[in-house]
């Protein structure tokens, strides 16, 4: 749902072209769920790889924060640019969700079988990004983070960051503008960095990987299951607004132009 294509689209034009009115062949499940994979390993290590570089440049922690927010904007930017018109570039079950749940009230989106397929692949990237940032850094390969994140305020914090994330996405689709979903989705995560007091996890696969290291971008266990919920519940709101803010009009008998 983040890419500048519909999901599972041709990469390359150079094939066979489908005869005119006819939908383009998808990419191969097995395909997008690679992409999906990657895609999710290559975010988180972005994210935790940043975190623990900017803790050993510095001990300002708005310098770390600032280093980390930065390279996840970019990180992020380019992941969905590249993997976009594969899998759409969820990276994200949350967004996952949210584009099964469209498609069955008769929008487009992910059947229940992709759904399935999507988030055991953004999952299990996501701890695979995780040791992998840990490895390049020489950290334990997997050790289980301390970083409480489980007050009220954070909570909270979860439910706009993910709100707003989904309201973005599926506003961008629906009206029309996916191809700005790089530059606007890398922003909207950088910006949410600072003003979320979670600092904009917005996303139950990084946090579940994000469990997996004791290093700045960490999240305890205990964490984990309550900031899920409330990136579940900012999925609804956010779905809830795109309904509102993005409702389709009616043309009157009055409105509509002469014969």
């Amino acid at each position: 749902m983040t890419a500048t294509q519909p999901a599972g689209a041709p990469i390359s034009a150079d094939g066979p072209r489908p005869a005119p009115g006819a939908a383009p062949p998808r990419t191969p499940l097995i395909a997008r769920a690679a992409a999906e994979l990657v895609g999710s390993a290559a975010l988180v290590a972005v994210v935790v790889g940043s975190g623990i570089q900017a803790t050993k440049l510095t001990q300002d922690v708005a310098l770390q924060l600032l280093a980390n927010s930065t390279a996840t904007v970019f990180g992020l930017g380019v992941l969905i640019t590249l993997l976009g018109p594969v899998s759409g570039a969820h990276f994200n079950p949350a967004v996952t969700l949210a584009e099964w749940w469209t498609a069955r009230r008769g929008g487009a989106g992910v059947s229940a079988r992709e759904l399935a397929v999507y988030v055991p692949s953004q999952v299990g990237g996501a701890i695979a990004g995780a040791v992998l940032a840990d490895a390049m850094f020489g950290e334990p390969l997997v050790e289980w983070s301390t970083h409480d994140r489980s007050t009220g305020n954070l909570l909270l914090g979860e439910v706009v960051a993910t709100a707003g994330l989904i309201l973005l996405i599926f506003g961008l689709a629906t009206s029309d503008r996916l191809r700005f979903a790089p530059v606007a989705v890398a922003s909207y995560i950088g910006a949410a960095y600072w003003f979320t007091s979670s600092t904009s996890f917005a996303n139950p696969a990084v946090t579940v990987g994000r469990a997996f290291t004791d290093t700045f971008a960490g999240i305890a266990p205990g964490s984990v299951p309550g900031f899920i919920c409330m990136q579940l519940v900012g999925t609804v709101v956010g779905l809830a607004l795109v309904a509102v803010i993005f409702m389709r009009g009616t043309t009157t008998d009055t409105e509509r132009p002469a014969a």
